[in-house]
Formats: structure tokens, C-alpha cells, sequence
């Protein structure tokens, strides 16, 4: 065990890259580190140790204001309205119980383990999602197509969260408006039935529905019937509350993670209180124990079918925001030593734990109002986007006591979970290109993200505008990110090396991993992923909307379109590495092809990743004294001319290089 320096850098256990001081360029911003059992100073010599050189770097990273804000942040992101608004849906249109299964087998071996692998990235290179990807130069790509996707993604999710806003608008009404029939919604072809009616007086046929979802579509959405007209106008109201959250999230942003890091104390904590209250009442509902038994039974032919499977992939990646950047980015504000390995466990329970939640919440509405149409619960609404702002309003509707309070709390809690999240995966987007563009003021782009996205979300609210936002949902939420995944757990498995990840880990958290995380990620995930891929995409049926109808050849098209242009970052930044590597052949050989499967930008800065592999080696010096091991601090002093070692374990270090710390560890090993 001998730890060697090299001319053309050093290596050790937890870097195994060539790092070349004098070609070294700084593209990381400065990360805070603690290392608790050995402190540094500088040397009489006056010569500043390693912590002094920062001066001559980049600013320091902006880091949170401290660990709470970090977890609170990553449960606003991924608990949010991926769990109360899409989960429910998800599940209800694969089967309910048929889908419960699969979703929660897929989370313990394959969310938790890449959400805790996201966070070692993102703290251990205080990178972006693109920068990051110095790991493995070759697949850069990565990171430009998760950017697509998180864009493509948020620009719909505002969707959201501006029809959120419009409920809650309504909900300030004497009588609220989804629970009234008005005379233009009923037709030869439809019926209105009101929740206020006496429905057992009243004959409930297959065409009949309810005030609320007639509501949702006749009036919010003034839905077009297909694509035949072509987008239509925005709606003016929805466009002005779109206007409102993106400026909303424009504040949220502007002044970085010390900003929006308070925000999650409340977007975090306020959405229980709700969605309990709620629970509350939904499982009082007459009914109500039909629609939870229909979440909670598995049909096991449905769980034989790849595409529930696939579906429970897609919205697990969805849920805890696997895939997007996002925890990437919000991980790479932490201390060095953070301890991630809990908050992941902590977000990971927090997140299946409010699906679950929501889903009883959801399906036991849904079985009250079968109970009440007469109707089967697979049959009872109309699938889609749409569910959670049918089902919910109707619960609303049937408390007793004020019912535009709740109304109110519940749209609020829509919110302010819209809010997390879509700051969360906006954040992702900024914070690359404030990486790319560090001479551009954050508020600058953050201003230009938040206008263009504000004009691309107007296309949602057109009459066709449901149709493009479910589209754009399956691609951009599920298709692509799910190819991304499968790429990125490749490269950092097989090419970068487990070996190398474990070994980082170690390092950063001091304490290993055991056999789940290693065949989770080198083995299980890889294969089951592909597997379940392939077998979808070999029965892979074309899109249809809420009603059944297939999606236009045309508009599928644009889809595809979409899903390409993101995913060709990968290949396409691929050939740019490898056409603008610099080096000879023979230096390719000489340093591992460095430059396509491992850059030596990828880790800490220079300086730091230097003092931190010297304080390494120095604490490994602190195990081997009680075995023996002796020496002279004049010796030392004499030999090495780089630092000494006290009785009380101080280091005085100087910035000069580092052989003969190596040569001190090697003699110490040896005896």
C-alpha cells in the first residue's frame, strides 16, 4: 500500500485521475469542506497552505443555509404535484391495485438507489447537471437532455399550477361554480348531474356527468373535441394566471438557493395538513371503500402487461424527479461531508408515503362517486390530466361546513406544491446556464428562462392545448428521461466504474456501501430497465386521449420529434469530445483516454481536492500510531520539507508539492 506521486500529477484512493497543475482549469466553483479530526495552517515560510489559496479562485458556491433547508428543498421537488396530481391518474388508468405493486417494487430497487446516486454526484463535484458530467466526458450529452426534458416538463407544469390558480380564483364565490349544472353543458349526448342534486330521485345514465368535470372541460379549459381545427386561441384567463406563476417563480429564483431554500420550510410542511383533511373526508364517503379496494387489489394479469411496468418506472422517475437535474443541482450546494445517505432515505419514505396518501384520497372519491352514477370505477371519469381537478373539486364540494375554506386550502396546498417543484426543476435549467455563462448575472437568465417559458406554456392553454400538454407528458416526463436514465446508469457503472464510485463515496461520507447499492446499480437496474424497455416498446400501442380517440399520426410525430431532439445530445456531444480531444494516440493510452472516459476536471477543485487527499492521507498516518509507527518531527521537517505531524495532530502544510507526504506515508505503511 503505496501512496505514489506522479510528474504528471498524483493519484489516490478516491481520485484516481492524472491531474496536471499547470494545464488545470477551474470550471467547478469552490465547495466548503469540514474535516473534523485534523486541522491546517500555513507554515513558517509564509508560503499559504491550501485553504489560502482560494483567494486566487472563482467565488464560492452558494451553499444552503443549512442542512434543513436542503431536505426540505428536495421534499417541495419531489413531493409535489407528481404525487397528488399524476400518480393518482398514472394508477388509474393501469389498473389501480395493478399498478401499486409494481410502482413500490420499482421504487425500493430502482428510485431509492438512483436518487441517492444523483446526490453523490451533484455533492461530491458542487457541478450542475452538465458540468457533472466530466466524469465521463462521452456522455455530456446526458446533462444537455435532461435540460430539454426538465424544460419541456416545467413549461406545462406552470400548466398546472395556473389552473390552480383559477380554482382557487372561483373557490372565493358564494356557491362554487363546479358544483351547479349550467344549461349549455347538457346536450343530447350528455347529461349534468349535480352533487347538490338528490341523486337517488334522479335517473343516472351512461351519458350522465358530473358538474365538476363538465366544469373542468366546458369552462376552464373550453376543450376543443380533436385536432381538427388546430390550437386555437388561449384562454385569457388562464393565460394571465399562467402569467402570475411564472412570476411567482421568477421571485423565487432570482437570488438563488439562500431564497429559495426559506420558501421550502412552507411549500414542504403546509401540503399534509390538507391532503389529511381531505383523506379525512374522502374515506367517510359513502362508497368510499370500494374505489380504496380497487387501489389496493392487484389484478395480476395486468401486472403481467410491460406497459404497467413501464408506467411505473416513468412516474417513479416523475415522482422523485430521477433523471431531471434537479437533485444533481440542489446537491451540489452541500458541504462535502453532508450526510446524504440519510436525507435520500428520508425524501425516498416522504415521497411514496404522499403517493400513497393521495391515491387513497383520490380513489376513494372516485368510488363514492361510482357509488352514487352507478358506474363501474374504471368508467366513473374521464382519464387524463384532468383527474385531479375533478375528483378533488368533488370532495370538495360534499363537505358540509364552508366548503369554499377547504376549497381554498386545497388549491392553495396545489400550489405551493406546484411551486417546489417547478422552482426546483427551473433551478436545474438556470443553474446550467449560469455555469455556461458565469458572466451573466443569475437574475439576468433567470428573467429570460421564465419569459420564454411563459410563452412556450401558452400553447397549453389553448381548446387543444390538454391534448399537447398530455404529449408532451409522455415524452418529455416519461419516454425521454427514461432513455437518459438507462445512459446515465451505464456510464457511471461500467464506464466510470463502480469501484471508483465506491470508493468516492467512502471518501466523501467515510463509511461504505454494502451489496444493495452494488447490484442495484451495476447490475439490477441496467438490465431491468432495458428489459422493461424493450418489451414496451416492442408492444408499444399509439397515444390516445381521454376518450379513447388515437392521437393523429401528425401530432405523434411532433412527440417523436421532441424525444429525438433530446436524446440525440447524447451521440451528438459524444463525436464533439472525441473530435476536439487534444491528445496523441499515445497520450490517450498513457492516461486511460481521460479525455472521452474520465477528465481530470471531473471531482474538486485542484486545490481542494489536493489539501483534502493530503488531510486523507494524514488521518490514515493518526490510525497507524497507535500500532507503532514513530517519527521525528525534525525528520520529518528535514525529509520532507512539506509538513509535520504534532502530538496533537495539527498538520502545518505548505503549497509545495506533495511527494513527500507520500513518501512519509509510504515509509509509515511499510513499518
Amino acid at each position: 500500500m503505496s501512496l505514489s506521486s506522479k510528474s504528471a500529477g498524483y493519484t489516490n484512493g478516491a481520485f484516481e485521475h492524472p491531474v496536471d497543475e499547470e494545464k488545470y482549469s477551474y470550471p467547478l466553483e469552490s465547495k466548503r469542506h469540514s474535516i473534523s479530526t485534523i486541522t491546517s495552517t500555513s507554515v513558517g515560510s509564509g508560503v499559504p497552505n491550501a485553504l489560502d489559496a482560494e483567494s486566487d479562485q472563482p467565488p464560492q458556491r452558494e451553499n444552503w443555509g443549512n442542512p434543513a433547508e436542503f431536505l426540505l428543498s428536495c421534499i417541495s421537488m419531489s413531493v409535489g404535484l407528481g404525487n397528488i396530481w399524476r400518480f393518482p391518474y398514472v394508477a388509474y388508468a393501469n389498473g389501480g391495485g395493478a399498478f401499486l405493486i409494481p410502482y413500490l417494487i420499482v421504487l425500493f430497487f430502482i428510485g431509492r438507489p438512483l436518487y441517492f446516486l444523483e446526490m453523490i454526484l451533484g455533492q461530491f463535484s458542487s457541478a450542475g447537471s452538465v458540468k457533472v458530467w466530466e466524469v465521463v466526458p462521452i456522455v455530456k450529452g446526458i446533462g444537455y437532455g435532461q435540460a430539454l426534458a426538465t424544460w419541456y416538463v416545467v413549461t406545462y407544469y406552470c400548466v398546472l399550477m395556473a389552473l390552480a390558480f383559477f380554482y382557487l380564483f372561483s373557490s372565493f364565490q358564494a356557491v362554487l361554480p363546479w358544483t351547479v349544472c349550467k344549461p349549455e353543458w347538457s346536450t343530447n349526448e350528455t347529461d349534468c348531474y349535480s352533487s347538490s342534486d338528490n341523486l337517488t330521485a334522479l335517473e343516472i345514465t351512461n351519458t350522465s356527468k358530473s358538474s365538476a368535470e363538465l366544469f373542468f372541460y366546458k369552462d376552464v379549459l373550453k376543450i376543443a373535441e380533436n385536432f381538427d381545427d388546430g390550437l386555437g386561441p388561449p384562454e385569457w384567463r388562464l393565460s394571465l394566471c399562467l402569467l402570475l406563476c411564472w412570476i411567482l417563480i421568477f421571485a423565487t429564483l432570482a437570488k438563488g438557493v439562500s431564497a429559495s431554500g426559506k420558501v421550502a420550510y412552507f411549500t414542504a410542511l403546509f401540503p399534509y395538513a390538507v391532503l389529511i383533511t381531505l383523506l379525512i373526508r374522502g374515506v367517510t364517503l359513502p362508497g368510499a371503500s370500494e374505489g380504496i379496494l380497487y387501489f389496493v387489489t392487484p389484478q395480476w394479469e395486468k401486472i403481467a402487461t410491460a406497459e404497467v411496468w413501464y408506467a411505473a418506472v416513468t412516474q417513479c422517475f416523475f415522482s422523485l424527479s430521477v433523471g431531471f437535474g434537479p437533485i444533481i443541482t440542489f446537491s451540489s450546494y452541500n458541504p462535502f461531508r453532508h450526510p446524504i445517505y440519510r436525507d435520500s432515505t428520508i425524501v425516498s419514505l416522504a415521497d411514496t408515503g404522499t403517493s400513497i396518501l393521495a391515491g387513497i384520497t383520490i380513489f376513494s372519491i372516485l368510488g363514492n362517486l361510482a357509488y352514487e352514477s352507478g358506474k363501474p370505477i374504471e368508467e366513473v371519469v374521464k382519464g387524463g390530466t384532468g383527474l385531479a381537478f375533478i375528483s378533488y373539486p368533488e370532495a370538495i364540494s360534499k363537505f358540509d361546513a364552508v366548503p369554499q375554506l377547504f376549497a381554498v386550502l386545497f388549491f392553495l396546498m396545489l400550489i405551493t406544491l406546484a411551486i417546489g417543484s417547478a422552482a426546483g426543476l427551473t433551478s436545474c435549467v438556470i443553474t446550467i446556464l449560469c455555469d455556461d455563462f458565469p458572466s451573466v448575472k443569475r437574475w439576468i437568465i433567470t428573467a429570460i428562462v421564465s419569459v420564454v417559458s411563459f410563452f412556450i406554456g401558452l400553447i397549453y392553454v389553448t381548446p387543444a392545448g390538454p391534448y399537447v400538454l398530455d404529449l408532451v407528458d409522455y415524452f418529455g416526463g416519461g419516454f425521454i428521461i427514461y432513455v437518459l436514465v438507462v445512459v446515465q446508469t451505464i456510464a457511471l457503472c461500467w464506464i466510470y466504474g463502480l469501484h471508483k464510485i465506491l470508493r468516492d463515496v467512502r471518501f466523501m461520507l467515510d463509511f461504505g456501501l454494502g451489496i444493495y447499492w452494488k447490484y442495484t446499480w451495476c447490475i439490477f437496474i441496467p438490465i431491468a430497465l432495458l428489459v422493461i424497455f424493450i418489451y414496451a416498446m416492442v408492444s408499444y400501442m399509439p397515444m390516445k386521449t381521454g376518450d379513447g380517440e388515437v392521437y393523429p399520426s401528425g401530432v405523434s410525430a411532433i412527440g417523436w420529434i421532441l424525444a429525438a431532439i433530446a436524446i440525440l445530445q447524447i451521440p451528438c456531444w459524444g463525436i464533439y469530445v472525441v473530435y476536439k480531444q487534444e491528445s496523441t494516440l499515445v497520450d490517450a493510452e498513457l492516461l486511460g483516454f481521460s479525455n472521452i472516459t474520465g477528465s481530470s476536471k471531473w471531482g474538486l477543485l485542484s486545490t481542494k481536492r489536493k489539501h483534502l487527499t493530503d488531510m486523507y492521507k494524514l488521518q490514515q498516518l493518526v490510525r497507524l500510531k497507535p500500532k507503532g509507527f514513530n517519527y521525528v518531527e525534525k525528520n520529518a521537517k528535514e525529509s520532507i520539507g512539506y509538513g509535520i505531524m504534532s502530538q496533537d495532530k495539527k498538520l502545518m502544510t505548505s503549497d509545495s508539492v506533495c511527494s513527500g507526504l507520500d513518501h512519509l506515508v509510504s515509509i509509515a505503511v511499510e513499518e
